[in-house]
């Protein structure tokens, strides 16, 4: 009978849950409110923590969505701080989309930091979840990966996030450069493309960057070429950069140029890998001119 029970409950929860989360227009604090007077977020959470028989199909992944949408209004955010020991359980779950959700929960946290009354940043570091957002960057799939990025990149647009991202101390797990050295090449990829992601932010951010001596990591996988489909890939990484209003200022302090006019002059190289050098060297020379130029 609990059973029944529980089903029965559940099923109702979906229902609603379903209608709250395909809403067609802007789910507002009011509408928020409503839904959590008459489906408690523990609740929710609960019923989402249950769901690993499956006994309500497709629960999961609706109320997995409705929690998105309660936690990107702003009354929903303000809620995040005490739920952080959910957050930390769904970004060591076995479900890709638990995970997913909750590092855009932490995402929606610092987006809204304006309107909560402790420091996104305090509570992130308080409950250790920086380093649970670089393992769904290394060991998430695609989505996660992806949404791991996105918030590190809102993370370092903070003052004290900047000291979380770029630790001081270069022996930590957590420093990018220790991270990206133990990685698989293709691991590595997901690293140097957060790199890129942080880079683009500011000419101070890419100058930590530098003085962080990450840079060297796009050097290493151009020059290692074992596997032509990860050099390519460090290299469109790197040709991203080249279009960030700073990149040039920064790049140009490396020996990047240098190491793709080898590539250019190497008939032996793989025809695309030079096709892609000489693009990214045209560019790092044209803004190069432009940059001393306006000097």
């Amino acid at each position: 009978m609990e059973g029944d029970r529980f089903v029965d409950d559940s099923r109702r929860l979906l229902e609603a849950a379903s209608e709250f989360a395909n809403y067609p227009g802007v789910q507002n604090d009011a509408s928020v409110r409503e839904f959590l007077d008459r489906f408690p977020l523990p609740v929710i959470i609960g019923s989402c923590a249950l769901q690993t028989t499956g006994d309500v199909a497709g629960l999961e992944h609706t109320l997995l969505n409705c929690l998105e949408r309660i936690f990107r209004t702003k009354y929903g955010a303000s809620l995040i701080p005490d739920y952080m020991p959910f957050v930390v359980v769904g970004l060591k779950a076995a479900s890709p989309e638990a995970r997913s959700l909750c590092c855009k929960i932490v995402s929606c946290l610092l987006e809204k930091s304006d309107d909560l009354s402790v420091s996104p940043v305090k509570l992130i570091v308080d409950n250790n979840v920086y380093p649970l957002l670089l393992d769904c960057l290394i060991n998430g799939d695609e989505r996660t990966a992806a949404a791991s990025m996105d918030t590190i990149k809102r993370l370092t647009y903070f003052q004290d996030g900047v000291g979380v991202v770029f630790p001081a101390d270069d022996t930590v797990p957590t420093h990018l450069g220790n991270l990206a050295a133990r990685c698989t090449s293709l691991e590595r990829v997901r690293v140097l493309s957060l790199i890129v992601k942080l880079f683009s932010i500011s000419i101070a951010v890419a100058s930590t960057i530098y003085n962080h001596n990450l840079l060297k990591f796009f050097e290493a996988e151009i020059r290692d070429q074992k596997d032509i489909l990860v050099t390519l890939s460090v290299l469109e990484l790197l040709h991203e950069m080249t279009e960030v209003q700073h990149g040039n200022e920064i790049l140009s302090r490396t020996s990047l140029l240098q190491l793709l006019s080898s590539i250019i002059s190497n008939e032996m190289t793989e025809s695309v890998l030079r096709s892609r050098a000489i693009m990214i060297c045209g560019r790092l020379l044209s803004k190069d001119a432009v940059y001393h130029d306006s000097r």
